[in-house]
């Protein structure tokens, strides 16, 4: 009966570290698909998106940490999560291209196109990071 308690808090606990992850990603994901929207005015749809995504990055490492997952595990977070971005990144521009060069598809859209592509893959590697400490 215990292990079946302690299983339901541990999911529970999972989900509420999902939840606070969409709904803040969501904010960063708002504020950053503005900078890009504005970017596209005076600049490529490839140099808007990097911009916007170094934006996004600075704001995600302190969300995360202090928000969503609410620990901090030294220099291994710091140096680590930007790797999660930096995969992100790569992945998103693929989609991006597709999306924008060979499908012929509005770049407006595109970077929304791929964060929902890509959030799985951001929570998951982001939990890594941001886990607890090993015993």
């Amino acid at each position: 009966m215990t292990n079946q308690v302690a299983s339901i808090l541990a999911s529970d606990r999972r989900w509420s570290k999902f939840l606070r992850f969409i709904i803040s990603g969501g904010a960063n994901t708002a504020v950053t698909y503005l900078i890009y929207l504005m970017l596209l005015h005076f600049t490529t749809y490839q140099i808007s998106y990097t911009i916007a995504y170094v934006v996004g990055i600075f704001a995600a490492y302190f969300i995360n940490r202090h928000f969503v997952f609410r620990t901090h595990r030294g220099w291994q977070s710091i140096v680590l999560f930007p790797l999660v971005y930096v995969i992100q990144y790569l992945v998103s521009m693929c989609v991006l291209r597709l999306w924008v060069e060979q499908l012929h598809l509005s770049k407006e859209f595109a970077p929304l196109v791929a964060i929902a592509i890509t959030v799985p893959l951001t929570f998951a590697l982001s939990r890594i990071i941001f886990g607890k400490k090993a015993q």
